[in-house]
């Protein structure tokens, strides 16, 4: 006969004692017929939920690993482009140091998920200060201020090459109208309350991919987990 668990309604074999999804001890029948509980108690040692989450390792867990990875995801970084790569590798690895000491070795991908966004938003705040702490930097104390200015105004100029060519089909009084509006957005974006504002949007950008992503490596190094690890009964 199938045996399924109560709460995650999980197969569960016949001998064993507690659920491998979500560690739920489980009714274990003698031979006289009558239910017996799973052990438990000091000789076994408590059983843990595998669906929640004992929060003070695991923030020691996603500190540590978000801080290497939300440095490597700044703009500061020669690697940012792995950004997000390096981002859902992190999480995962908070996960499995999450597991290192539990017992049981065992989580769902829920609870893995919820290691992760914790993962992501420590690191997306750091990648954020960083970002714009190095750029703090570049302008205000390496005085390359104009050199920034340079590269962002030719950035702009290109863009607004682009919407020209797009707009070159257009009837007179539709171009007319578009070109009004493509001077007041490069108007916008050439000011400095506009370039600040576009890159402070795109750190936070980077900071939201950065929070899926880690979210994401929770959830697989969850997932992964289940894979590699039994139950610790």
């Amino acid at each position: 006969m199938e045996i399924t668990c109560n709460r995650c309604h999980q197969t569960v074999e016949a001998e064993n004692c507690y659920c491998p999804a979500c560690g739920l001890p489980q009714l274990v029948y003698t031979a006289d017929g009558a239910p017996e509980q799973a052990p438990s108690g000091p000789e076994m040692g408590a059983v843990r939920d595998a669906s929640s989450v004992e929060w003070q390792p695991a923030l020691r867990a996603a500190l540590l690993l978000a801080v290497p990875a939300g440095l490597l995801c700044s703009t500061a970084s020669p690697m940012r482009f792995l950004g997000l790569f390096w981002m859902a590798g992190a999480a995962a690895w908070a996960v499995s140091l999450y597991l290192r000491n539990r017992r049981p070795a065992w989580i769902t991908i829920g609870a893995g998920a919820r290691i992760g966004l914790v993962t992501g938003l420590l690191a997306g705040w750091l990648a954020f200060g960083a970002s714009g702490g190095a750029l703090f930097v570049q302008r205000f104390v390496l005085h390359q201020s104009s050199q920034i200015d340079t590269e962002w105004k030719n950035r702009v100029e290109m863009g607004q090459e682009m919407a020209q060519q797009w707009t070159g089909g257009m009837g007179p009084a539709d171009a007319a109208q578009a070109q009004a509006a493509q001077t007041q957005i490069q108007n916008f974006m050439l000011s400095p309350e506009g370039h600040a504002g576009i890159e402070a949007f795109g750190f936070a950008s980077n900071a939201v991919f950065l929070l899926f992503f880690a979210v994401a490596g929770g959830a697989l190094g969850a997932r992964f987990q289940a894979r590699m690890r039994k139950p610790s009964i």
